[in-house]
């Protein structure tokens, strides 16, 4: 079967301030599960194309004429408060295009998918979606589509229409990510000088990640995968001699847990003599002045550090928190690892106060940006989200498929200006 794979995200701004243009990992590690003995493959990346988007997927149509398309859907919106923008008429856009011009069964998945994948499904409109790690689940899928007997309802993670009804089943997928992505297709060069640098994947977690040191384990069962350390350095050497690339980012919100692990893949980079930055998130907890210097030595020039919490509802735990974080800043600050740090506003319970001494632990580091996040964007099965159906900001979890925020009705008037005024005081301070 002749199979386009399709990735849609074309937004390339981090925290709304930042370049960066990732490269679609996801349907990279999509392609390299099929079976190009049995099927044409062929990618259109939406990323680098210009505001006539649209003509580029006519056209690849036209002149592919793919009976499978599959779509890969990374962002319900850029998650922010002062320039929201909602990613999924984009990718709606896409499929009626398509669907003028072919008559291809069109499948969609991603990161953003999984998150509502009924609401994402109805408003799309593909034939089948896939909820989770997509890999082998859409090759499977492929191939039944090929002998014309697709049984949606026994494969994993899929989600279709029946006779009008949206019918989501089996939970979701996984895959194994035994297998290199498939980079072949995408323009690498130009991705080589895109922001962070090219993701490599190390490990994932449940579909959530630790937000606390007690939180942490120091076993597998926190993660859903964990990549061998020979296959992650191989990547990296991979990268380096196959497109020349400078600068990776590897895909893990919480590089430094477990510990040992963080510590094992460093001193392999040291050994393996790869001349190359990488970057990462940090969690801020659970590090030593070892790992730190392990990571420096190796070619980490920054890290993203991921939230500890630390707001107003938090209780007991916010100087704890505080103290954590102010810890593993300190660290970075004194072996010369740069590091960016993000900070939420406007949560439950947060008051002036409480903003005010946010504010003020902010100034005593020096990080190479801060970013002040202005209210929470809600996502689904989350406290804030359960509060805001409370207050009636939504009527059900199903409007979070659009861009929506939480912040303590008692700031709702004053945060964002008081935001904006503190970040234009400071270059290297950033609110959105």
């Amino acid at each position: 079967m002749r199979v386009l794979l399709i990735a849609t995200n074309r937004h390339n701004r981090l925290m709304s301030r930042m370049d960066a243009r990732p490269v679609p990992i996801g349907l990279a590690y999509v392609a390299a599960y099929l079976d190009e003995n049995k099927h044409q493959v062929e990618t259109l990346d939406l990323m680098f194309a210009g505001e006539d988007y649209l003509e580029e997927v006519s056209e690849k149509t036209k002149s592919f004429a793919p009976d499978v398309v599959g779509i890969s859907m990374r962002n319900l919106s850029n998650h922010s408060y002062l320039d929201p923008q909602w990613q999924l008429p984009i990718t709606k856009e896409v499929v009626a295009c398509i669907r003028e011009l072919s008559n291809a069964r069109i499948v969609c998945g991603g990161p953003a998918f999984s998150i509502l994948p009924v609401e994402c499904f109805e408003y799309v409109r593909p034939d089948f979606g896939i909820v989770g790690d997509a890999g082998e689940a859409f090759s499977e899928l492929v191939d039944r589509l090929e002998i014309g007997e697709p049984s949606p309802n026994k494969l994993p993670g899929v989600v279709y229409s029946d006779n009008g009804l949206t019918i989501s089943s089996n939970g979701r997928c996984s895959s194994t990510f035994d297998r290199p992505p498939n980079l072949e297709r995408l323009d690498m060069q130009k991705y080589a000088h895109a922001g962070f640098g090219v993701g490599i994947l190390t490990k994932l977690g449940g579909f959530y990640y630790p937000t606390q040191s007690q939180n942490i384990e120091e076993s597998d069962t926190l993660w859903r995968i964990i990549r061998p350390i020979e296959e992650v350095v191989n990547e990296v050497i991979h990268m380096r001699s196959e497109y020349d690339l400078k600068k990776v980012f590897f895909i893990d919100n919480c590089f430094n847990a477990p510990l040992q692990h963080a510590k094992d893949l460093c001193r392999s980079l040291i050994d393996a003599h790869v001349s190359l930055r990488w970057n990462t998130c940090l969690g801020p907890f659970g590090c030593d002045t070892e790992l730190i210097d392990l990571m420096k030595t190796s070619g980490c020039g920054l890290v993203l550090m991921t939230s500890a919490g630390g707001d107003a509802h938090d209780g007991n735990n916010l100087e704890k928190n505080n103290e954590e974080l102010l810890e593993t800043c300190r660290m970075c600050e004194d072996r010369g690892l740069k590091y960016s740090i993000s900070q939420r506003f406007g949560g439950p319970g947060e008051t002036r106060g409480s903003v005010e001494e946010k504010l003020q632990f902010l100034k005593q580091l020096d990080p190479a940006l801060v970013n002040l996040r202005i209210g929470l964007s809600l996502m689904p099965g989350t406290p804030e989200a359960k509060l805001a159906l409370d207050e009636g900001l939504i009527s059900s979890e199903s409007d979070l498929i659009e861009p929506t925020f939480y912040i303590s009705p008692n700031l709702r008037d004053w945060l964002p200006d008081k935001l904006v005024r503190e970040a234009g005081q400071r270059p290297r301070w950033n609110v959105f």
